[in-house]
């Protein structure tokens, strides 16, 4: 593939719900710009952009991917993400590296979440928008019920560009209509006397007349555009986010392709309008990056594959500047040199290696060192860094076991390749619970995950609920004994304090010292304090650590030649296992601080589910730049809260978020509960001695 300049090049991300027809698209642009000499199917799992194992598996997109194609004299970078909200780490990805967003939806199905998310966030990022609705072939299809649907939702801003009428497709921009042969090729047919033409085209070219200070003018004088005008119109509307233009079609029999076809170099912004960044130099100072050649270097990794058998993968958009392989960069996070390696174009999963990339445009490079996921490549001259990606967080937490004789090393290196590629991925190796912790977006990108650890490292593992961490403290004051006395020939072993037990403030054991006289040496009081430590790292009730307890040594004796630190830390130990008893003792469990962003018409459900979930709601609040959200604020049980992901996307058909986080540890009350807790932990303790 020959290269571009950024005039040349249009960055579009293919995005939407699930299910409406991305990859499809993707499968018939390419084909019918002869990029392709097959028209792929995604349930025969053969199409381009769904190469990865699990795809053709599952017949779903789970990672982005890049695919390119050259049409009338442009260069189109088409980037497909996923739809499913597990896998929204490549929809990120796709709309970062993007400088346009066609969201596809379903004409039979219509406006989805993914629909209204897809435009969020394209809107969020200051990026061209349009829609394209698919299917237009499968029966109940309703091309104007779901051009209704769209102008409710989304405003003014949405304009049919081209529209159905019975089986003809007119273009309301040039006025032309066509119909498509078998193979999508297009014939132009006169066009059809509709009423509903000639009502679309006034809103058009008020949308137009509303880009264009000169266009107005016209427009209120009551003459009528030339065609050159109606795309001048289009293009500064798209640009400037006032018109997001309306295409349709379908991806199986191809009718309607070659109208969108014409669009990219017409309509939609090249990257040397869309592609300028804002970044920012060692000093937080801004810098603004024109998409040019003959600027410094600057390139963006938007998303990285780590695959065993394939290497590393880091692709790049090309921000300003040249990237060739014997580019001298700088990786402005570590602030070390990278060495390049091979420079490849990616079409799908096809590697075509080139020379060299232009601003604008898209590459992949092999086996790059230190560089992640949001590090810019750039001259070692001008160190910039561009704003990084703002990932949803994982929320799914899940404990993993490994399925037979796993070297946990292994598991280690396994999880840290796969985090590499996926920035919605988390783990902890949590030390107190003594479990290995996954954690993602959903159940389904879970098991996406163990599904590659399994077939691309060779490590299988279970998942299962993880545990709380709970602790354990005390209610009462109490004044306790310890006494350790051995005798076993030559020297014996003897201690002997009293030591007093009672709450504190603390999250930690307390240690003081009341002792008058000499009853307990000082220099064994180190020895006292160190066996109530050990000691308070295993509770009584359920083997929990124990915390909010001051232990004070008041008393005791000594034996000159048979005391010493190892006689006094079992003393202590000793006192601790008489007092602890005596002094109420009590389970506390973690509670953490919930926020969930929700439309105001499921605050209602949410309030009722953390009720349920014995959570306290704080408050709520509307959400700054969101109309029709609501954030609500509460304080919830760590124990209830494992499902809560499943809930919420239910709930609100995909449409809350919400983070989660410890907050403070308060007394579990309910003696069903606490026995259910004791149980727990003594089954955990048995299945460990195993």
């Amino acid at each position: 593939m020959k290269q571009y300049k950024a005039k040349d090049i249009r960055n579009i991300a293919l995005a939407g719900h699930g299910g409406d027809g991305k990859t499809s698209l993707a499968e018939a642009l390419l084909f019918m710009s002869g990029a392709t000499d097959r028209l792929g199917s995604v349930p025969e799992g053969n199409t381009v952009c769904d190469f990865d194992p699990e795809e053709t598996k599952r017949h779903i997109s789970v990672s982005s991917a890049v695919a390119p194609f050259e049409y009338d004299g442009v260069k189109v970078n088409i980037i497909d993400t996923p739809g499913l909200f597990d896998f929204a780490g490549g929809f990120y990805e796709g709309v970062r590296a993007a400088d346009a967003v066609i969201i596809t939806l379903s004409a039979k199905s219509g406006v989805l979440v993914g629909t209204e998310k897809a435009w969020k966030l394209a809107t969020a990022q200051k990026k061209a928008k349009a829609f394209y609705i698919s299917k237009m072939d499968l029966e109940n299809a309703d091309f104007n019920k779901v051009l209704e649907a769209l102008k409710e939702k989304f405003g003014s801003a949405v304009c049919p560009a081209v529209i159905p009428v019975g089986n003809v497709y007119v273009d309301l921009i040039t006025k032309k209509a066509f119909t498509f042969d078998a193979k999508g090729k297009s014939t132009k047919v006169d066009l059809p006397d509709d009423p509903i033409i000639e009502e679309l085209e006034d809103a058009i070219n008020e949308a137009i007349a509303e880009a264009d200070d000169e266009l107005m003018e016209k427009f209120f004088e009551g003459e009528e555009f030339t065609e050159e005008e109606r795309f001048r119109g289009f293009e500064e509307g798209v640009a400037a986010g006032i018109i997001a233009p309306v295409y349709c079609g379908d991806s199986v029999t191809l009718r309607g392709i070659e109208m969108l076809l014409h669009e990219f170099k017409k309509i939609f912004p090249s990257a040397e309008e869309a592609a300028s960044e804002v970044a920012f130099d060692a000093d937080g100072k801004e810098v603004k990056l024109a998409c040019s050649e003959d600027e410094p270097l600057a390139a963006y990794v938007f998303k990285t594959v780590a695959d065993p058998f394939v290497g590393k993968l880091s692709f790049v958009k090309v921000v300003s500047g040249v990237l060739s392989a014997t580019s001298a960069v700088t990786n402005s996070r570590t602030g070390n040199p990278e060495r390049l390696g091979k420079l490849v174009i990616m079409h799908g999963k096809t590697q075509e290696p080139t020379e060299a990339v232009g601003a604008g445009d898209i590459c992949a490079i092999t086996k790059l060192a230190e560089a992640q996921t949001g590090d810019t490549l750039c001259d070692p001259k001008r160190v910039v860094s561009c704003k990084k990606t703002d990932f949803p967080v994982a929320c799914l937490r899940m404990a993993m076991y490994p399925k037979g004789k796993t070297d946990d090393s292994k598991i280690a290196g396994a999880i840290a390749r796969i985090m590499e590629e996926d920035a919605t991925v988390a783990y902890e190796n949590n030390a107190e619970t003594k479990q290995q912790i996954l954690a993602g977006l959903g159940e389904q990108h879970l098991d996406v995950i163990c599904s590659k650890l399994k077939s691309k490292f060779g490590v299988e593992l279970g998942l299962e609920k993880p545990r709380v961490p709970y602790r354990e403290t005390i209610r009462k004051k109490v004044k306790v004994q310890g006494k350790h006395k051995k005798q076993s020939g030559g020297h014996g072993q003897y201690g002997d304090v009293w030591i007093e037990f009672e709450p504190t403030e603390s999250e930690e054991m307390v240690f003081e010292e009341a002792v008058f006289g000499g009853s307990v040496p000082r220099n064994f009081f180190p020895a006292v304090e160190k066996g109530l430590r050990e000691a308070c790292k295993t509770g009584m009730l359920a083997g929990y650590p124990m915390v909010g307890v001051l232990g004070r040594l008041v008393d005791g004796s000594y034996h000159p030649v048979d005391s010493n630190d190892m006689s006094f830390q079992m003393a202590a130990r000793l006192a601790y296992k008489a007092g602890i008893p005596q002094a109420g003792p009590a389970i506390l469990e973690p509670i953490g601080s919930l926020k969930v962003v929700v439309p105001d018409s499921n605050t209602g459900d949410i309030i009722g589910d953390v009720n349920k979930r014995r959570g306290r709601v704080l408050g709520m609040n509307p959400v700054e730049g969101e109309d029709g959200y609501s954030e609500v604020e509460a304080e919830v049980p760590m124990s209830e809260m494992h499902d809560f992901t499943t809930s919420l996307r239910s709930s609100t058909q995909g449409r809350g978020s919400f983070t989660f986080a410890f907050d403070h540890y308060e007394e579990l009350r309910d003696e069903t509960l606490k026995q259910a807790v004791i149980e727990e932990a003594k089954q955990w303790m048995t299945e460990e001695k195993e």
